[in-house]
């Protein structure tokens, strides 16, 4: 028998959070996402050591800080410059649930210029999602005028935030 390098049934790229309280972050996940949970190992002192959450053909792996490992999840360093994009089925109904369950909204839902409905928040642990329905296909030549006109408020010189 031959040993796959890549284990059937794991994408190519899957993320690994960090939770500070990873128990409560699945729980959020699962809720919210619509995520399931696949196998958790407990690890010392209550923590999970390693859990593994299906969200749709992706694997999201999650467990609790060690800090003795410099496994540290954002809420401990201050944050983080890393977003999940998430494609749900109704991005409306999976956004009001986060913010039901303590995320913070950073950008609210709406239509965008490339065919997609999305929004953005923070949930309870410091990790940022952006969650997205697509909503219409938009041909490549349209695409084209509606970043350049979607760009024009952007301005790269500003210092604004």
């Amino acid at each position: 028998m031959t040993v796959q390098p890549i284990p059937e049934g794991y994408p190519r790229v899957t993320p690994y959070l960090c939770v500070d309280g990873a128990a409560a972050g699945i729980d959020f996940y699962v809720d919210v996402l619509g995520a399931e949970e696949r196998m958790r190992m407990p690890a010392p002192g209550g923590r999970v050591g390693h859990a593994e959450l299906a969200v749709g053909n992706s694997v999201i792996m999650v467990a609790d800080e060690f800090p003795e490992l410099g496994f540290r999840s954002p809420t401990t360093i201050g944050g983080t410059p890393i977003t999940l994009h998430v494609y749900v089925s109704d991005v409306d109904a999976v956004f009001a649930r986060a913010l039901a369950r303590g995320a913070k909204e950073l950008s609210a839902v709406k239509n965008e210029f490339y065919g997609d409905r999305t929004g953005q928040f923070e949930d309870p642990f410091g990790h940022r999602w952006n969650v997205a329905s697509h909503v219409e296909d938009v041909p490549e030549d349209e695409m084209a005028k509606r970043a350049e006109e979607a760009l024009k408020s952007v301005d790269p010189g500003s210092n604004a935030a």
